[in-house]
């Protein structure tokens, strides 16, 4: 099998589970478009532990982790298999590059896991494993995270990060235009991915327009790393899908094909 590209998504809220729009499209046309994944390993942006820290349950659960939706979304099931072998080897290999790792056999898998991939493979039968983020360690440990699990795409793991181009939840509206800072911030990082400058990506903290009010916490941004890591420097961008929803979250995913590809 040829390598698999890695793909960046911003997994917007629960309820595209059950009413996906535009972006529940976007995540469906991805997933015609590759190769069938033999697993996927999914960085998600709820799920914070000290260590690098992989799903190990065959069986993992659909974790509900919201509140105050409406009672459908808590009866939506997304039963994919785990993969515990999978998940042994991405520990070996973040070990391997000097990176702590561990593996969780009671964890199941949370809406930044199960959301996306509920419209992109809605069969629910590729296995996933689901991977941690370390937000106080920042982006560039993110990116050595994702360089370290790169070999998978090699061997028909999808990674795949899961986060929000934008995440600053108190400045949600119910409709009108999209904020001039979230589109700033969004065209900033859009142009550094196409630019391929990881180094001015990793600093977009004191760099990028609006960073802080764009992503008053780190977690949801850290996802990014992860697949810019796993994809390696050559990769090739393409933004995929371009939206702002609710005047401030952006919900731009990236796909990050291959050089030779």
């Amino acid at each position: 099998m040829k390598r698999l590209p890695a793909l960046f998504v911003s997994h917007g809220s629960p309820m595209h589970a059950l009413e996906p729009g535009a972006a529940g499209e976007a995540w469906k046309g991805l997933a015609r478009s590759l190769p069938r994944p033999e697993a996927i390993v999914v960085a998600s942006a709820h799920w914070e532990t000290r260590l690098p820290t992989l799903t190990a349950s065959p069986r993992p659960e659909t974790v509900h982790d919201f509140y105050n939706f409406p009672e459908p979304l808590y009866a939506l099931e997304y039963p994919a298999p785990g993969a515990p072998a999978l998940a042994a080897r991405a520990r070996a290999l973040l070990e391997q590059a000097g990176l702590g790792a561990a593996l969780d056999g009671e964890r199941g898998l949370d809406h930044g896991a199960w959301a996306p991939l509920l419209h992109a493979y809605p069969a629910a039968d590729v296995p996933v494993v689901e991977l941690s983020v370390q937000t106080a360690l920042g982006a560039g440990h993110h990116l050595a995270v994702g360089r370290a699990l790169g070999p998978l795409a090699d061997e028909g793991v999808l990674l795949i990060g899961s986060g929000h181009m934008t995440h600053n939840l108190r400045d949600r509206v119910g409709s009108g235009p999209p904020a001039a800072y979230a589109r700033e911030f969004q065209r900033w990082v859009s142009e550094r991915i196409l630019e391929r400058d990881h180094e001015a990506l990793a600093a977009y903290r004191e760099r990028a327009p609006h960073a802080r009010r764009a992503h008053p916490t780190e977690e949801h941004f850290m996802p990014l790393f992860v697949a810019l890591g796993a994809a390696g420097a050559e990769a090739v961008p393409e933004r995929v899908f371009d939206a702002i929803e609710s005047g401030a979250l952006a919900m731009d995913a990236y796909l990050f094909r291959p050089a030779a590809a």
